[in-house]
């Protein structure tokens, strides 16, 4: 029996209920985060705390436990799971409140949590690598809020899934944002390109991995507006995710990237990032539970 955990308590999957007055199935008034887990350790908890802190903060929804509490009750969680790679979702509600639009006065925030098995790209896509469709970036101005209000993301992605394509690719006013659930790097003459941080990309933990392994082996990178034409006269693009990793994409809307294969500065990251993995995500401890 899969085993969450929702206010507190860990229970069969199949036992776990939420009011249907929550805020969160009401309105989407909420965050979240996903944490990759390898080997049973949690990868960059801290950090993924850090930014459910930031989105409970710009949401001003009240984060109901200390750090500590929070690895406490997602070590709990992914201890009582059968396997040992894991992606464990957890998402904060402002609570359960009559249906109105201004925040209730006094509502408990709801907190869930899940763990499923994290499955990475299979090496054949590594290898042949992936393609991807373009969509105008329609969605909100916020997105470095890691809200649960996802619909915007969820039409993007289905333009992809309809079209057998790995992800979507997002542009808005015909500079490059991120993909539908993935942040995006281009590569032109041997450098790394990818957008800057602002209010209308994700924060990616794993696009923070792969800037580091960039730097530390002297790979040349640069942030700055990409434009779509950058994008699609690209030698390489690449989509990164805490279960994509890092992933090719070798053709974008029907037209070859590149050659239409991985390129080199792609190759040599995926080789950096699996190094990386296994000296660090997989040799991890975990962080102790006291404050």
């Amino acid at each position: 029996m899969n085993m969450v955990f929702l206010n507190g308590k860990l229970l069969p999957a199949d036992q776990a209920q939420v009011s249907v007055l929550d805020r969160g199935f009401i309105f989407g008034d909420g965050v979240y985060e996903l944490v990759p887990v390898y080997s049973r350790v949690p990868f960059r908890l801290d950090e993924h705390l850090a930014r459910l802190e930031r989105s409970l903060g710009e949401t001003r929804i009240r984060n109901p436990y200390s750090r500590a509490e929070w690895r406490a009750h997602l070590y709990k969680l992914v201890d009582a799971q059968p396997f040992d790679d894991q992606g464990v979702y957890f998402q904060v509600t402002r609570g359960v409140a009559k249906r109105d639009h201004a925040f209730p006065k006094s509502a408990e925030p709801t907190v869930f949590m899940m763990a499923n098995p994290l499955v990475n790209p299979p090496a054949a896509q590594v290898e042949k690598g992936s393609a991807a469709v373009s969509a105008p970036d329609n969605r909100w101005l916020r997105c470095d809020i890691k809200s649960i209000s996802l619909i915007g993301n969820v039409l993007l992605r289905q333009l992809s899934a309809e079209a057998g394509a790995a992800e979507t690719i997002l542009f808005r006013n015909g500079k490059l944002t991120e993909a539908s659930a993935s942040n995006v790097f281009v590569v032109k003459n041997g450098v790394i390109l990818s957008p800057p941080k602002t209010n209308l990309i994700l924060p990616g933990i794993t696009y923070d991995v792969v800037v580091e392994l960039a730097r530390a082996n002297n790979l040349p990178l640069e942030f700055k507006d990409v434009s779509e034409a950058e994008v699609r006269g690209a030698d390489e693009v690449w989509v990164s995710s805490s279960s994509k990793e890092v992933l090719a994409i070798v053709e974008l809307d029907g037209k070859r990237i590149g050659d239409g294969r991985p390129g080199p500065v792609f190759r040599r990251m995926h080789q950096l990032y699996q190094e990386f993995k296994q000296k660090v995500m997989r040799a991890g401890k975990r962080e102790a539970v006291s404050a």
